[in-house]
């Protein structure tokens, strides 16, 4: 078994060492090897604090409905402090500075890949780290989200409005230029890497059926469900994985 995986890193940095045109497609487990939690598991905490599923309290209509309880939630279990890139983000970021990686298409809503040196990132989902007045549209960053008490309102004179995260809730659309680039990209890509997601989340993952080429990699932990049409699957660590192919190159 442990062969077979030194094969299958070795066969990646193959292709990584002959492509100009990479595309990177990034899930949740890109995150959570920075220590980020994912808002969907079950902890004690959350029965604790919580009457609600965060699928429910992170929809458009519990935002609407229940804002005090919504952004409780969103500062508890989004806005984490001390996180740090890992191994992925970093060997990301300098494939692009060598001219390999094209671009980062992510679903998470962290930044962290821009920390971490990326400069062409794709943030479906969007960002905490962005806000907005949703009747001025004055843009507030996550450290003004994080102080204000209760519901953050504009404070431009005579405004008030609610300023709202830029990220994209349940019952929320994405935003549809974004997803034409991200499906032209994989178009294009001579190597298509997907990393860190089950591509359960729809319309995102549903991007990949518009690649065109050969060399589809899928590196997860636990399988996907698009395993049976990749031409490698490694499963592992995503930032291990990364890491132990740049050392090979």
């Amino acid at each position: 078994m442990e062969n077979r995986q030194e094969e299958k890193l070795d066969r990646l940095a193959e292709l990584v060492r002959g492509s100009r045109n990479i595309i990177f497609f990034g899930g949740a487990g890109v995150s959570t090897e920075s220590g980020l939690p994912d808002f969907r598991s079950v902890d004690g905490l959350y029965h604790q604090k919580y009457d609600y599923p965060p699928e429910e309290i992170l929809s458009h209509s519990f935002y609407r409905d229940r804002p005090e309880e919504f952004f409780r939630f969103y500062r508890d279990k989004l806005l984490v402090r001390g996180v740090e890139p890992n191994a992925a983000h970093r060997t990301l970021a300098k494939w692009e500075r060598l001219g390999k990686l094209r671009a980062v298409i992510t679903q998470n809503i962290d930044g962290l890949h821009q920390r971490a040196g990326s400069k062409r990132v794709l943030e479906l989902h969007g960002s905490t780290l962005r806000n907005y007045c949703e009747r001025c549209h004055a843009f507030y960053d996550m450290e003004f989200v994080e102080r204000a008490q209760g519901v953050p309102t504009c404070t431009r004179p005579g405004c008030g409005g609610r300023v709202k995260p830029d990220v994209v809730l349940y019952e929320e659309g994405l935003d549809m230029a974004l997803l034409q680039e991200a499906a032209e990209l994989i178009r294009d890509a001579e190597l298509l890497i997907i990393g860190g997601t089950s591509l359960a989340v729809y319309p995102a993952a549903g991007l990949i059926d518009y690649y065109r080429g050969d060399h589809l990699i899928l590196i997860n932990r636990g399988r996907t469900a698009r395993d049976a049409g990749a031409s490698l699957v490694i499963d592992g660590s995503i930032g291990e994985v990364l890491g132990a192919v740049d050392a090979r190159l």
